[in-house]
């Protein structure tokens, strides 16, 4: 099996290998060196920097797909490929060829504890590790091997099975595993509550949502996996599941009252008319089918394209249904398949790694990058999603579209971040052609801001801090609510079209300077972390003319500052969102964090600082023979503590980013 993903991911790397082999990399006469560009730059790295700067370029440029995106690798922890085991074995599916690969995969990131943690060098986790071995045991591993004993070891170390979050237990509740009152109540008749209710499926975050109105379906019909070889992981339980009391230790005094509510309903569900919940199941049928996304898949994520075609089959659709199968196409294209490997991405990044790629080559600039640019934003325009049904209407029914979705497609879904930088690189062109794209995001955006000033992902005031508290939500992630690194990226965008939309951008600096951490830095939600959200934030404050001369700026530079490394570099560890005193601190420095602080430092006017010029020297030491960087590590949280990612994109397109901007703006001194 080879997804177009995977022929895309081939399609890369044969590019890359013949721009080495053809001297295009690493040939310092290639292209021509921009010497009045350069001229005024001191020390002996300017022509080591230009010859980085086009190496870095030739290697993205060579990496553009025929119809002119970028789409780099997403890696998430290891549950993600578990769950595609779990899946292909709850539906009796499965394929033995990939399932090996996808094995190999598991046992490769297995931690040196013996568990599997949610990012590379972590702590072995309890639901990524039991969903993980589960795998492993379905997929045939015996679990006398050593592997399995060790992690069966360290699940048990945890507490066993029984203390997995709420998503792995629905997943057991599936397999049989538990009882089904071990997981929250979820009645499918949450989808006829009315709008002023305290819970209703749209006032929970969009990723929310698409998980949770499948998962009705399944809960409603208590969903039993085929389990062709009726696996079992007793073994993991240190008490009998179905003795055991407590699934759900309370959190807070309102996670105690709601939890109460919770039970209370369970022990009311059977006295509710049998007609009210064909109702409500038909209506969430009409929702899912409303929202498939053709192969887009539903929500165009991983955990709800996964529920959606478990529910189509509860619902009757044969397995040779059109729909069906375009399901499965969607789960299917979502894998990255090597020779003796493979992995599921939770998502695809189409839109926001050629944003990216784009603003990093308009820096670059010269007539060739200027073309390529331009090819990308004619494949953007065609995916800015205007009027077609959204979701975020529920909250802003007045307002018109015009965002983009983060994925290939993800009609219901635009999202502010991608938007905006889209619409920022857009902009920058001067190109008249996209005036009207846009002109639209702005709107879109100005109309998506939240009453705190501040911009969310994908809705407005999805801030019901409540609803975090239910028994489903022990995730922490249930809402959408403004972040700092979103609002950056706003302010970043609209304050280029000043001063049409002024009173939008101050409210939403007002925001920005209330949400400033004490030392000077800034929550990074979708990136890792201080550091990507303190240069979020400061490319913003740079295009709304806030200068060095003001406190916050001068407050995040001296951070930033603080916070580098002595081999010149920054680096930040996925933990600082499990202790926030480890902020600015990891094992290493990395070349995406590195181009972050000094992008930022650079915003913050320190572009000839002592700190900036380490930075630079750092990126230039540490460029591969392929003219792009290499880190290992995780650099984003789908979820802060429960759910991370690797965007690799982040190591090639960033870098580059930082280096020529450095050039440039050291260029007009």
């Amino acid at each position: 099996m080879v997804s177009g993903r995977n022929k895309r991911r081939q399609s890369q790397q044969s590019s890359l290998r013949s721009l080495v082999e053809s001297g295009a990399i690493l040939n310092p006469d290639h292209g021509k060196i921009r010497e009045r560009m350069i001229a005024n730059l001191t020390g002996p790295h300017r022509f080591e920097l230009e010859r980085a700067i086009q190496n870095a370029a030739n290697a993205l440029l060579g990496l553009q797909h025929p119809d002119g995106d970028w789409c780099f690798e997403l890696e998430a922890d290891c549950t993600i490929p578990a769950e595609y085991i779990l899946m292909m074995h709850y539906m009796g599916e499965s394929d033995e060829k990939l399932e090996r690969k996808l094995v190999s995969y598991l046992r490769a990131r297995q931690g040196r504890d013996g568990g599997w943690p949610l990012f590379y060098g972590g702590r072995s986790e309890i639901s990524c590790s039991v969903k993980a071995y589960y795998a492993l045991k379905l997929a045939g591993d015996d679990p006398e091997l050593p592997h399995m004993a060790r992690a069966r070891e360290t699940i048990l170390r945890l507490g066993g099975a029984s203390r997995a979050n709420v998503f792995t237990r629905i997943t057991l509740a599936v397999f049989a595993q538990i009882p089904w009152r071990a997981v929250p109540f979820l009645p499918v008749e949450a989808m006829l509550l009315p709008r002023w209710f305290p819970f209703h499926p749209f006032k929970v975050s969009y990723w929310s949502r698409t998980v949770m109105v499948p998962l009705f379906v399944l809960y409603t019909f208590k969903a039993r996996a085929r389990n062709p070889k009726q696996v079992s992981i007793r073994e993991l339980f240190i008490t009998d599941p179905w003795h055991e009391t407590r699934y759900f230790p309370t959190r807070s005094a309102l996670n105690r009252a709601l939890l109460m509510l919770d039970r209370l309903g369970l022990k009311l569900y059977p006295w509710i008319p049998e007609r009210l919940r064909w109702r409500a199941i038909k209506k969430a049928e009409a929702w899912i089918l409303q929202r498939l996304n053709g192969e887009g898949g539903l929500g165009a994520i991983f955990p709800a394209m996964v529920n959606a075609y478990e529910a189509l089959d509860l619902l009757g659709y044969p397995a040779n249904h059109p729909l069906r199968v375009q399901e499965r196409r969607a789960i299917e294209n979502l894998l990255v398949i090597d020779e003796q490997s493979a992995y599921c991405q939770p998502c695809v990044s189409p839109v926001w790694d050629t944003a990216w790629a784009c603003i990093a080559l308009q820096q670059v600039g010269g007539e060739r990058s200027q073309a390529v640019v331009r090819k990308a934003f004619h494949w953007l325009a065609e995916r800015q999603l205007l009027d077609d049904p959204q979701d975020w209407r529920f909250n802003r029914p007045r307002v018109r579209g015009g965002g983009w979705p983060f994925q290939f497609k993800n009609s219901h879904y635009p999202d502010l971040d991608d938007t905006a930088a889209v619409a920022y690189a857009m902009h920058k062109s001067g190109e008249g052609t996209f005036t009207h794209a846009v002109e639209r995001a702005a709107e879109w955006i100005c109309g998506m801001q939240s009453r705190n000033g501040g911009f969310a992902s994908f809705d407005a005031d999805n801030d019901h801090t409540y609803l975090n508290e239910i028994p489903f939500a022990d995730h922490g992630a249930l809402l959408d609510p403004p972040t700092e690194d979103v609002s950056g990226r706003c302010v970043m965008f609209l304050a280029q079209l000043a001063p049409k939309y002024k009173s939008v951008e101050k409210n939403c600096l007002d925001y920005l300077f209330r949400s400033q951490e004490p030392d000077g830095s800034w929550f990074g939600r979708w990136g890792t972390n201080y550091i990507y959200g303190t240069w979020s934030v400061l490319m913003g404050l740079e295009e709304a003319g806030i200068g060095r001369e003001h406190e916050p700026v001068r407050r995040a530079a001296a951070w930033l500052k603080n916070v580098q490394r002595a081999d010149g570099g920054w680096g930040e560890g996925c933990d600082t969102y499990f202790d926030p005193s480890k902020r600015g601190q990891g094992e290493r420095s990395t070349s995406f964090h590195t181009a972050w602080a000094v992008l930022g430092l650079m915003s913050a006017g320190e572009v000839h600082s002592d700190s900036v010029r380490r930075g630079v020297e750092f990126l230039l030491r540490t460029q591969k023979l392929d003219g792009f960087w290499s880190d290992p590590d995780f650099n984003a949280p789908g979820f802060p503590r429960v759910f991370y990612l690797k965007y690799h994109g982040y190591d090639k397109y960033f870098p580059l980013l930082a280096l020529a901007r450095y050039r440039n703006l050291a260029a007009e001194r």
